[in-house]
Order: C-alpha cells, then structure tokens, then sequence
C-alpha cells in the first residue's frame, strides 16, 4: 500500500492558503472598479492608479476685447490619421497595460490566479469553456478593454488558455467591451432624461440594464463556442474520411 503523498510533493497550484484567497480578493476589487474616484479609496482602484495623460494648448481663440480662451487636447493633437496617429494611440496603451501585467504578476506570486481557478473553474468551464484562471481578465476586461487584451494574451502565453478557448474568451470581451466603465461614462445620461409628458425616458434600471449586456456577452461567447465545435467536427470528420480513402 502506497503512502500518502506529502504536502509539500503537491504541485504548487494546488496548495491555496489563505493568502491567496485575500489576494483573488484584492485583485477582484482593484480591477472592477467599485473603488474608483476621488476619495481616498481610490488608491485601490486600478483606473484611478493608472492616471491620466495631461492636457497641452492646441489653440488659443479670442483676443483684444475678448477673453482669451485656450483648447486644450491630448499629446496626439487633433486631426491626426494614419499610421503616425495609429503609432501614438499605441504609446497611449503602454501605461496601463504595463501596469495591468505588473500586478497580475504581484499578485500571481501571492496565489490569486490559483485561487481563481480553483473557485472559479465550476462556474467558467461549463458557462464559457474557460478555466478559472481566466477570471481576474475577465473581471480586468469589464473595466478596460486594454488591460483584458493583455492580460488574455499572457493566459494564452503560458498556455493556460487554448486557442478555442482564448478564441471564446475574446468574443466574451468583444461584445460590450470594458462594459462598466463605458457604460457608466456614456450611457448612464440616459437615465436623467424625461419624455414630455413627464415620465422617464429610457423605462429601464441600470441594473437590467448590465445584467442584460452581461447576459448577452455570455451569449455571444457560447456562439463562438458552438461555431468552434462544430468546425472541429467538420475537420475531423474529413480527416476520418481522408484516412479511410487512403487505406482503400
């Protein structure tokens, strides 16, 4: 009769201690963007960390009599095109994608992305087909379209993500990409707005409203995940009739 397996002979990432519970916790926060603003929470917020680019003068109006009045526009300026402005827009992305993988490797190390797929695995694998460990990109993607991508790519990397699987997973981001963010910059104005005859003009709460673009994420993954499917069977399919008319 064999012996026990020690702990210490158990691969790394099934050992979830704690630590890495409070640290899946901690990286759940930070990305979805419950913290963001100006209070003094906002230190644990990803976006409000990540910053902004400052201003410069594009132009200045006005003069003699009249105030002067100075616009103001990001580094890439305004009516840019082409590869030089693709380039720019590029060099915007830098920051906050080197940022997103500095702390997904802090908190790796720490054993968040274990404790993701242990937790999240039962729950991703049948409603997506991805591990758990696709769980902090995802909750990364809701907030920033950049970070997602990146993040996704280092899943795919270190082979923790197939190609079908890092296929659905994209299209889970594609639809509705960095959801709250985009959303509640954009499109909560319409919940201020008031028909004619007095009552609200979108008759919908923000709450349906993000459980319906959720839900139609999921949708549209599942899609990609059944198209997936029956292309590998189409494949195979041809690949058996292939071989049986190369032995006849």
């Amino acid at each position: 009769m064999s012996s026990p397996v020690p702990p210490s002979a158990l691969p790394h990432e099934q050992r979830v201690g704690i630590g890495a519970y409070i640290a899946l916790l901690f990286a759940m926060v930070f990305f979805s963007g419950l913290l963001g603003g100006k209070e003094w929470y906002g230190v644990f917020d990803f976006t409000t960390l990540n910053g902004a680019f400052g201003k410069v003068v594009s132009g200045v109006s006005g003069g003699g009599s009249e105030a002067v009045n100075a616009a103001t526009s990001t580094f890439r300026g305004k009516g840019g095109s082409g590869a030089m402005d693709g380039f720019l827009f590029a060099f915007g992305l830098i920051p906050a994608v080197m940022f997103a993988l500095g702390m997904i490797n802090v908190l790796e190390h720490y054993g968040a992305l274990n404790a993701a797929r242990k937790l999240l695995t039962p729950l991703l694998r049948p409603l997506l087909g991805i591990p758990g460990s696709a769980g902090l990109a995802m909750i990364g993607s809701l907030q920033s379209t950049d970070v997602g991508a990146s993040l996704t790519r280092n899943l795919s990397d270190e082979g923790q993500l197939n190609e079908n699987e890092r296929d659905v997973f994209t299209m889970f981001q594609f639809s509705a990409g960095a959801m709250i963010t985009n959303f509640f910059s954009s499109g909560a104005i319409l919940f201020t707005l008031i028909a004619a005859d007095g009552t609200p003009a979108v008759p919908a709460s923000i709450g349906l409203c993000i459980a319906i673009m959720f839900v139609m994420k999921i949708f549209g993954a599942n899609i990609m995940r059944l198209f997936l499917r029956m292309g590998s069977r189409k494949n195979s399919g041809e690949e058996a009739r292939d071989k049986a008319q190369g032995e006849a």
